[in-house]
């Protein structure tokens, strides 16, 4: 019996997926252990943009190690067509007020399209506010730069 290896993903598929989809994982390195954690992401310009809350265990961790790999999936309920991407790289902070102002904005008008209020909580923010009380002072976003590899892998 031979072994199936799953089909890779063209540059061009994968930014596909990439663009379409907004919700990911990171794994982070944690001394010994990974830990992962999901994180909505904005795709713009070409780069992955992530919004960390000013406290917690992910923020700790970076300040050890930036590198981390990001998942992306694409799945269909049944399976019958999927397509899972990880991505290894440097999460880098953001320091430019307006490109860190301008990220904001636009991950706000994604999840204002597309989730609940209660998933506010997730950035940190009571719901009771709203997306349009985002508030765009002391917030971190985190760029992945320094892609080191990209592996793509598909249904067949």
């Amino acid at each position: 019996m031979g072994i199936y290896k799953l089909p890779e993903m063209s540059e061009e598929e994968m930014e596909e997926v990439i663009n379409k989809q907004n919700l990911c994982r990171i794994g982070f390195i944690d001394d010994n252990y990974p830990y992962i954690a999901p994180f909505q992401y904005l795709y713009f310009d070409k780069g992955m943009y992530f919004h960390f809350t000013d406290y917690g265990k992910k923020k700790e961790i970076l300040k050890k190690n930036n590198k981390v790999c990001v998942s992306v999936e694409q799945l269909e309920p049944d399976l019958k067509e999927y397509s899972f991407i990880a991505i290894q790289g440097e999460l880098d902070l953001v320091k430019k007020e307006k490109e860190r102002n301008l990220i904001i904005k636009k991950m706000v008008e994604e999840a204002k399209k597309t989730y609940s209020e209660d998933f506010l909580a997730a950035h940190g923010f009571e719901k009771k506010k709203g997306w349009d009380g985002f508030e765009f002072e002391n917030q971190l976003i985190y760029k992945l730069n320094n892609v080191y590899r990209t592996i793509g892998l598909k249904s067949g």
